[in-house]
């Protein structure tokens, strides 16, 4: 049952409310204002079906529900994220509290829930949040599995060759000079008899089979979940595949930082801003500049460096471009950092007929570059394109 901290006044059907929801693992606080900002009420559910349930019949009672601020959709709030969703009511994304307003009014978790009703009612400090509903979901299940299951082999090598050197005398002679896959292979068939444990040499090779057969296990599970993963990319964006020097593991990112709802990324230079590569002006009198973004998706910021190094090497348009930007009087970090930056979109694909675009000027004062030239500012240019496409759409900027 919902605990009440405070009553909802007389239910008015012809009033609008807006919603608040602090989240957490085993409770949801929610908060109701009305238009006006004035609290309603705040009461206490749990985050099982029948408290969301609940939650959302509460939250309807004083009136027509006009939307929902919710904390943590990613998180704890991706249960209740999606039955206010699937009930037709609008939810965004609250991003971090203003810690101004926590300092002067405390902090608690009914004011966190006010405080995101109120973020939904001003529309301030908010995001559309992922839906989660569909196939990208199943690709950011797999891939998570998969990035563990990769991280794990390299520690079982790790304690493998570290057993091996502090071994009884005979194990190095053995096998210490095998290479990788030969040691793998060798110590997995070993067939020690576990009664004779207590030997410090039958011990040691009890665990050096168990290392190399989860070794052997995990390359086995990381193969299957390529095969997974490489047709479930190819079915959601086989274009984007298409493009050289973007593979399963970058344009699997792509999607995942474009979610099951990509009209969330209602323009390029919101992707842009999204990934994290879009140059922030750090402008003052007379100095004109800009600076590197250090916010975004990181992850979608390393599948473009990994897209821009890869078709450094091997695509002549990119060389090309370095070469031009490079004689402009950019530096080589300079000129790979502009062909990451979705603003044209820097050779990494192909880029739309008939748009034109200003270079961006070189972080450096030209006192301290060799054949400096005089560039013009940046102008806001096409971006790289969002992996899936969708409807634009007029709300807020996308979260991460």
């Amino acid at each position: 049952m919902a605990s009440m901290t405070s009553a909802i006044p007389t239910a008015q059907p012809d009033r609008v409310v807006i919603g608040g929801i602090d989240t957490h693992k085993d409770i949801d606080v929610a908060a109701l204002l009305d238009c006006a900002g004035m609290v309603l009420g705040t009461a206490e559910f749990p985050t099982t079906r029948a408290g969301y349930r609940q939650l959302l019949g509460w939250m309807g009672s004083a009136g027509h529900l006009g939307g929902v601020g919710v904390e943590g959709t990613g998180s704890y709030g991706a249960g209740i994220c999606r039955q206010l969703s699937a009930a037709g009511v609008e939810v965004v994304e609250v991003n971090r509290p203003d810690r101004s307003q926590r300092r002067r009014r405390g902090k608690s978790d009914a004011l966190d829930a006010a405080a995101a009703a109120e973020a939904a009612r001003s529309r301030n400090r908010i995001a559309i949040p992922k839906s989660r509903d569909g196939q990208v979901e199943a690709l950011r299940v797999l891939r998570l599995t998969r990035v563990s299951a990769v991280k794990a082999p390299t520690k079982a090598l790790q304690l493998l060759q570290q057993l091996i050197v502090t071994a009884p005398e005979q194990l190095p002679d053995q096998v210490g000079e095998l290479p990788r896959m030969e040691l793998i292979g060798c110590c997995a068939a070993w067939r020690p008899h576990s009664h004779d444990a207590a030997d410090p040499s039958v011990a040691t090779r009890i665990a050096l089979k168990k290392l190399a057969r989860r070794y052997l296990q995990l390359a086995e599970e990381i193969s299957d979940s390529d095969t997974l993963l490489d047709g479930l990319v190819t079915d959601l964006a086989p274009q984007l595949i298409a493009v050289t020097g973007i593979g399963t593991d970058t344009a699997g990112q792509f999607l995942l930082t474009a979610g099951d709802n990509p009209e969330r990324v209602h323009s390029e230079p919101a992707f842009a801003m999204l990934c994290g590569v879009a140059p922030l002006p750090a402008s003052s009198g007379k100095t004109q500049r800009h600076r590197l973004n250090r916010g975004g998706d990181r992850q979608a910021n390393r599948a473009l460096h990994v897209i821009a190094t890869t078709r450094k090497r091997c695509d002549h348009r990119t060389q090309a471009y370095l070469k031009k930007k490079i004689a402009e009087g950019h530096t080589r970090r300079e000129a790979t950092r502009s062909l990451k930056t979705p603003h044209r979109p820097r050779g990494l694909l192909p880029a739309q007929p008939g748009t034109s675009h200003r270079p961006v000027p070189p972080s450096r004062p030209a006192s301290r570059r060799a054949d400096a030239v005089k560039v013009e500012p940046p102008t806001r240019g096409t971006t790289l394109t969002a992996p899936s496409t969708g409807t634009p759409s007029k709300t807020e900027e996308p979260a991460p």
